[in-house]
């Protein structure tokens, strides 16, 4: 299922958030916004997930979701958003519940997704008793078990120490090797979205209008971050950024 964003603008009162935003996300790719703060990264997602309706423009799904996608849309966020009374397994099987998933077909998800994600010998174990990492392991566990058409991710590794972070960077490189999905991935960080984006779309300060949209055509299982094309590549993003990135921190501090 593709995606397709046409002249999404939006206010939140008197103040302008994001302006005329007009995006096509390719089914099987990884399309990651970048942008300096408060320029309206989180609230694209939002509208892409219904979350939020935009004051105008719209968002498209193309296609059909495959017949097994039990949820779409589904988010994965930087704070995990586990319940903390339930184990790691509780957690999952709580979204299958809510759609309907239960019985058999309930432990044979349960028990996919966790071995995906290297969990499945802390099935039993308490959101209290896992690392950041693992946590954010199981966040992204609970949101394949609903085998989403596309995989909204908010900053999901923001949260984390730098060597966890590149850990969970190649896990999902490798989730999306065995089973390419679509991902919309919003990030203030230039060398996860080099890592990770097929598509990286840059975003001026408030209001957000797209500067510019760079790809990025080599494999995502062979990049190796001292290649000198991504080197400049991310250089070019900062170069897109810097001067905004400096003018956005100033507003909000005179806020």
């Amino acid at each position: 299922m593709d995606l397709r964003l046409e002249s999404i603008t939006h206010r939140y009162g008197d103040v302008e958030v994001v302006r005329d935003i007009s995006l096509d996300v390719p089914s099987g790719r990884i399309v990651c916004i970048v942008g300096p703060s408060g320029c309206g990264k989180s609230t694209l997602l939002r509208f892409i997930g219904g979350l939020e309706q935009p004051s105008s423009g719209r968002v498209m799904q193309i296609g059909e979701p495959a017949e097994d996608s039990i949820n779409p849309l589904t988010y994965v966020f930087q704070d995990f958003a586990l319940l903390p009374w339930r184990s790691v397994e509780g957690n999952i099987s709580l979204i299958l519940r809510d759609h309907g998933v239960r019985g058999e077909r309930a432990e044979r998800i349960i028990a996919d997704v966790l071995a995906r994600t290297k969990l499945s010998e802390f099935r039993k174990a308490w959101p209290r008793q896992l690392s950041g990492g693992m946590k954010q392991r199981v966040a992204i566990a609970r949101a394949l078990a609903v085998n989403p058409a596309v995989l909204l991710m908010d900053e999901p590794l923001s949260a984390l120490d730098s060597q966890t972070r590149e850990l969970l960077m190649d896990d999902l490189i490798t989730l999306w090797t065995r089973q390419p999905f679509t991902g919309v991935y919003v990030t203030h960080n230039l060398a996860e979205a080099t890592r990770l984006g097929h598509r990286i779309v840059v975003l001026s300060r408030r209001p957000g209008e797209i500067r510019e949209i760079v790809e990025i055509d080599k494999p995502l299982s062979g990049r190796d971050m001292a290649d000198p094309d991504l080197v400049a590549k991310q250089k070019h993003l900062w170069n897109l950024m810097r001067a905004e990135a400096e003018a956005a921190d100033k507003e909000l501090v005179d806020e």
